[in-house]
């Protein structure tokens, strides 16, 4: 398996298919880069080079018990861009990832990038507060945590429900999505994953996204049950400078996965413009 060494030396994983312009996808709590499977052999066979990381205690990548925090995970992909001096980068996050992208701005600058997107991310802010009070309570995260607690694989198995919207009245349920998406979790640390949750939920991201001036795409869905669109992605938009703003109907959290010709399509436009 490829490999890279973070800054403090943890061991990730990454999968790097294709030549040609750079697209790195950062991925959803509690995945790993085989979420993006739809999205990186699409554009591995167009002319792309595709490249997907597993984030610490995630998927392939070690477990580490310190270091599950969004700074440190910006600065793994940090570590990745520099090990493979990737160029005139895209960057893609989703959900968690989405948060990923935006503090690594905030850290590290725009030098190695061409563009951003944004799908259905976490920016600029889960939790709820007197800048977001349409933001979930703290108690809301607090019960993902004892979830994980008490049964993480029936947690998962229940969060691939609302991620994919399964448990909306004439949404058709693949059970092949819901067990790669359990698959990926369990793949995981219980410990990564307990700490994830502040990491996607917590943070504030209005000043990483303000500093964004590369192109970017915002896209998101106005049925996200995972991460609900109007204190989220409707937020973004606003913050980042002329960013292009991209609203589905009736898609799920999981979009990219469940309708990849249609968000395939919208990205390679985006890609391409």
């Amino acid at each position: 398996m490829s490999t890279f060494l973070a800054h403090d030396g943890t061991k990730l994983f990454y999968r790097d298919w294709g030549t040609g312009q750079p697209i790195v996808f950062s991925h959803a709590w509690p995945a790993s880069a085989d979420e993006w499977d739809p999205q990186m052999f699409f554009f591995a066979n167009r002319g792309f080079r595709a490249i997907a990381f597993d984030r610490r205690g995630h998927g392939r990548s070690e477990q580490t018990w310190d270091g599950n925090d969004i700074d440190t995970y910006a600065d793994d992909l940090a570590a990745l861009l520099e090990t493979l001096d990737l160029n005139n980068t895209i960057l893609v996050g989703h959900s968690t990832g989405g948060g990923e992208v935006a503090r690594y701005v905030g850290r590290h600058g725009l030098s190695r990038l061409a563009k951003t997107v944004f799908l259905a991310s976490v920016t600029p802010g889960m939790l709820k507060s007197d800048t977001n009070p349409d933001g979930w309570p703290l108690e809301t995260f607090d019960g993902f945590r004892e979830g994980l607690l008490k049964n993480r694989s029936q947690t998962y198995q229940d969060a691939a429900l609302t991620f994919y919207s399964y448990d909306q009245p004439g949404v058709e349920v693949s059970k092949g999505t819901q067990d790669k998406y359990w698959y990926q979790a369990m793949q995981g640390s219980l410990k990564a994953h307990y700490d994830c949750v502040a990491a996607f939920s917590e943070p504030d991201f209005t000043e990483d996204l303000k500093k964004i001036t590369v192109p970017t795409l915002v896209m998101h869905s106005e049925d996200d049950e995972g991460v609900p669109y109007h204190f989220t992605g409707a937020r973004s938009a606003k913050l980042i400078k002329n960013a292009q703003l991209k609203t589905y109907k009736g898609l799920s959290h999981g979009m990219a996965e469940t309708h990849p010709d249609l968000i395939n399509a919208d990205l390679l436009a985006f890609f391409q413009s």
